[in-house]
């Protein structure tokens, strides 16, 4: 046991702090949520009813979004673009890296074609689901707010012209783009003794990489 939690011990604190600000999440909008109705002389929501609902929903696949679009635009630029001396970037002199070529990759071409960029699909499959998803409650949560006012309700594919839609999105991406960038630069001059997003401590600011 002990060295199952050593060996998995940073995606267990991850895990942790993920469950953990999930529930600050739900308890707090659900408060915020009951204040808001309160406000238009509506009833009080249950909790289970706020967490099935469009308002919650909404705002949880927003950031997912926003979180799996960096990922994947990440990984994916990081493989074709360079910033030397950055920790994040590989070397623009001696791009290549050993192990990169999959040794199956003459027998089975198209699965070593996907094995070989799997992570970015995966990351980028995600952020698709999630923007779906985002875009299915944030429609919900539009209607529900459309009604409380009195206005009409929309479809979903009228909802996706919608401009509080992409403000919900373009809010996030922007941070997301902004975080990644700085980490990017940043990594060139600063350092973090022991951690793989740094270099070490002795590097030269123009080496680049890890």
């Amino acid at each position: 046991m002990r060295h199952f939690l050593r060996d998995n011990s940073l995606t267990l604190a991850l895990t942790a702090m993920f469950l953990a600000s999930v529930m600050g999440m739900a308890l707090t909008g659900h408060a915020a949520r009951n204040q808001e109705l309160a406000d238009h002389g509506q009833a009080a929501t249950g909790l289970g009813a706020y967490l099935s609902g469009g308002v919650f929903l909404s705002a949880l696949f927003e950031n997912w979004e926003s979180e799996f679009l960096q990922m994947a635009v990440y990984v994916v630029l990081t493989a074709m673009l360079f910033q030397r001396g950055s920790a994040e970037s590989r070397d623009p002199d001696s791009p290549e890296r050993e192990g990169d070529e999959v040794p199956w990759r003459d027998r089975y071409p198209i699965l070593a074609w996907l094995y070989g960029r799997s992570l970015g699909l995966v990351l980028a499959i995600l952020f698709v689901l999630s923007f779906a998803l985002h875009w299915w409650f944030s429609m919900i949560a539009a209607n529900q707010e459309a009604t409380l006012h009195g206005r009409a309700a929309q479809s979903a594919f009228e909802y996706l012209g919608d401009a509080q839609l992409w403000f919900e999105s373009f809010q996030n991406w922007q941070s997301e783009f902004l975080s990644t960038g700085l980490l990017v630069v940043l990594s060139i001059f600063l350092r973090h003794r022991g951690s793989p997003e740094s270099k070490p401590v002795a590097a030269r600011h123009d080496e680049t990489g890890a």
